[in-house]
């Protein structure tokens, strides 16, 4: 257990009241007073009212000290760092890249004995696949006419959760930019540290846009040493127009980029078949490293707020009890 502050900086304001008090002018008496010595003053029968102003100085600078002390202390941001045991680290970051073409609108798939469509089965499968990723950093990137990060890659395995829940067709466009999409991908990953890194591309389509070729994206992959999984998802491989959606795979282009690689492609024509392949990407990557455990930071800022802020209200009520 370490005790850090978030912005140790904000400590350099401690010593400002004193920098203050000496750039500032002295303070001038009022006028039509008369400043006697000590002795004088005893004589007139005036010590014990010296004395007690002289005390109530002294508390209200010490009221003044406290309250200034806990307001900077909260303001460098005290926080308590502790190592979580229940979501050790991984090493490993995953990407996922999911297609929103317009063809992920046909409703061919099988979810929970209903008839649904492309873009629901695959958010189930992989809000399910995000929710079993503890101790791992994964992204979300999206694509269809251009490419999106909708969340960089984070322990927060909930903003990615949510991030797929509000996917939707049409945001990008209707066409099918596969090289952006995985470009896009690497790029997040290409500074990465992580000694496993992974992108997790899924398509139910044949590129018909983009700035990026799927063999150029896939190429600096390789160069990178970053593993991309392909998924070619959809029941047939040829047109399909009784549903009036081109639900043609290019399946040879995915099996291309996984193999460039070093990752694996797989088809998927049903929810089962896109379960299994959750579950073997899973056991294909396997935690690299015993990495240390991820550490969750408690903020402390509060506490010292509280205190600045009692300190404060103390001094209001001396200044307004005194005579």
């Amino acid at each position: 257990m370490n005790a850090l502050f978030a912005t140790p900086l904000a400590l350099a304001a401690l010593p400002l009241p004193l920098l203050a008090s000496r750039l500032m002018p002295p303070r001038r008496p009022p006028r039509g007073s008369v400043r006697v010595p000590a002795a004088v003053a005893a004589r007139l029968g005036a010590a014990g009212a010296v004395s007690a102003a002289t005390g109530g100085r002294r508390i209200r600078l010490a009221l003044a000290w406290t309250a200034w002390l806990f307001l900077v202390l909260a303001l460098a941001g005290p926080q308590r760092v502790l190592p979580s045991a229940a979501v050790p680290a991984s090493g490993r970051e995953i990407v996922l890249v999911l297609d929103l073409s317009g063809s992920m609108e046909q409703k061919d798939f099988v979810l929970d004995g209903r008839p649904v469509r492309r873009i629901e089965a695959v958010k189930a499968v992989a809000r399910d696949f995000v929710r079993r990723r503890a101790g791992d950093r994964v992204g979300l990137v999206l694509f269809a006419d251009q490419a999106e990060v909708a969340a960089v890659p984070t322990f927060d395995l909930a903003a990615v959760d949510a991030a797929l829940a509000e996917a939707e067709i049409g945001v990008l466009g209707r066409s099918t930019a596969i090289g952006d999409g995985l470009g896009l991908a690497v790029k997040r990953l290409k500074d990465s540290a992580s000694p496993s890194r992974v992108v997790v591309l899924l398509s139910d389509g044949t590129a018909t846009a983009g700035a990026v070729a799927p063999a150029a994206a896939a190429a600096l992959a390789r160069e990178l040493g970053i593993r991309v999984h392909t998924i070619a998802l959809g029941t047939t491989e040829e047109l399909d127009g009784s549903a009036g959606v081109a639900s043609l795979v290019d399946t040879k282009t995915l099996e291309a980029i996984a193999a460039a690689s070093g990752g694996k492609a797989f088809r998927v024509r049903d929810t089962e078949d896109l379960r299994a392949v959750a579950d073997a990407i899973e056991t294909l990557e396997t935690a690299p490293t015993d990495a240390p455990p991820v550490v969750v930071a408690e903020p402390l800022w509060p506490l010292a707020a509280a205190a600045a802020l009692a300190a404060g209200c103390a001094l209001l009520v001396f200044d307004r009890r005194r005579p």
